[in-house]
């Protein structure tokens, strides 16, 4: 597919590098020299220098025949333009990002107006990943399937856990609850586990289910399931502002710490329901008196990663139950593993993969395209959701254990109607299930890739 990029900073470049992964004819459009150099002199992607929301600059990218166009600088304004002018020169589809609060009632109505086909948020989503996480304290990440009904999350296996030393055929026996092992990492190692695999303390282990379900199966491991009732974040940012909205719904205590007095009084207007703390974060004295870490989360927000890391580190040496930092530098997440903080989120990262798995949809219409995507272990096992169709030809119908998968492919669960399954091998796939595939073949497009050749 051939794919407009508009801005080249951290989201642009993000999107690039997963596009370029991907085998797409990607061109970037930025008006910095040096975002551009670096982007070209790293990506396999063309360059153009200029502004994406001129009309021949955006011929001279191919707009006119390009299969999608993404603007994502740092104006909501001038990628609403763009996209408008991309789909009149003829671009088959746009997307936008917008990040101010004001519009984010208003993203049906942008794509009904200006002929937007996806409104993309990092700030948003990264508030709705953290509020997820943080409603399962125990998990390290929480990704959402079939329109939330099926979840599925990390959490790192620990010495009290029930299943520790034991193979996952043996703890299995004693049915706790309805859901599947799916993903795991030992000592470095990236495997789909069966039952002979054993967890160990200290692995990353990743289960798939209804949140009921994997509730139950935390409390039979051992776990305590405190709730999340107060939470400090530490940086009054545009996140700041969407997460606070997320935990209000479940009447979550917030305090927010923020130095500049402007973004105080505009958090105060907009939040009346949280605690506003001018200030510096940083400040021990300040962090005392206020209680910052006398909290049952704590969420470092800052604009600055090595704040964010050097705040978190702090909360956990204090005993926050449950720290997580905003980080956006790859090169930073090597050193993030060595800390034990278990929660990193990465705005970037997160619309990187929404757009991804646009793109398979897109290069597939015609099958069982691509519903959601998520990427688990630095990418190199990949979580998918599928839709059943009428041409899902050779995996409907079918019992599992007579279907021939590709290595590395598993089945984790199904939703079906208002059912959730856990498949066995007597499962089929009929037509309009959503299917939820883990897979260290990364790359499926339709759910007819599971199958082997």
């Amino acid at each position: 597919m051939k794919i407009i990029i508009v801005g080249c900073g951290k989201v642009g470049y993000a999107i690039a590098g997963q596009m370029a992964v991907e085998k797409h004819d990607v061109v970037m459009v930025d008006g910095s020299a040096a975002a551009l150099h670096k982007a070209d002199s790293s990506l396999d992607i063309m360059c153009i220098e200029g502004n994406g929301a001129s009309i021949s600059v955006l011929k001279s990218a191919g707009a006119a025949t390009a299969d999608l166009v993404i603007a994502v600088t740092n104006g909501d304004e001038t990628n609403l333009v763009c996209c408008l002018i991309a789909k009149k020169l003829g671009a088959k589809h746009t997307i936008a990002r917008v990040r101010n609060t004001d519009y984010r009632r208003d993203a049906d109505m942008l794509k009904q107006e200006i002929g937007l086909d996806m409104v993309i948020n990092p700030d948003l989503a990264a508030a709705r990943e953290i509020a997820r996480i943080l409603s399962f304290p125990a998990a390290f990440s929480v990704e959402p399937f079939a329109n939330g009904r099926i979840d599925m999350i990390g959490f790192y296996v620990s010495a009290k856990d029930a299943l520790a030393g034991v193979p996952l055929s043996t703890f299995n026996r004693n049915r706790i609850a309805e859901v599947l092992f799916c993903a795991a990492e030992h000592e470095g190692e990236y495997v789909i586990p069966d039952g002979n695999f054993v967890p160990r303390t200290g692995d990353k282990l990743y289960m798939v289910g209804r949140k009921s379900e994997l509730l139950k199966m935390l409390r039979g491991m051992g776990r305590t399931l405190q709730r999340v009732k107060d939470v400090s974040l530490l940086g009054g940012s545009r996140i700041a502002m969407y997460l606070t909205w997320e935990l209000q719904r479940t009447n979550t205590r917030v305090r927010i710490v923020e130095k500049e007095e402007e973004d105080c009084l505009i958090l105060a207007d907009e939040l009346p329901g949280a605690m506003i703390i001018r200030g510096d974060g940083t400040d021990s004295e300040l962090i005392a008196s206020e209680g910052i870490f006398s909290v049952d989360a704590f969420v470092s927000l800052t604009g600055r990663d090595e704040e964010n890391l050097l705040m978190a580190l702090s909360a956990q040496r204090s005993g926050v139950p449950k720290v997580l930092a905003k980080m956006n530098r790859p090169g930073y997440m090597e050193l993030v593993r060595d800390t034990g903080i278990e929660s990193i989120i990465s705005p970037k990262n997160i619309v990187a993969n929404q757009i991804t798995s646009y793109v398979r949809a897109l290069a597939n219409s015609e099958g069982s395209a691509v519903e959601s995507l998520y990427r688990l272990m630095d990418g190199t096992v990949e979580a998918l959701e599928f839709i059943a169709t009428a041409k899902s030809g050779g995996v409907l119908h079918v019992p599992l254990k007579d279907l021939r998968l590709k290595k590395g492919v598993l089945l984790a669960a199904i939703a079906r109607g208002s059912e959730t399954v856990i498949p066995g091998g007597m499962t089929t796939i009929e037509e309009g299930d959503r299917v939820v595939v883990v897979t260290r073949n990364t790359g499926l497009n339709d759910l007819r890739d599971i199958l082997a050749d």
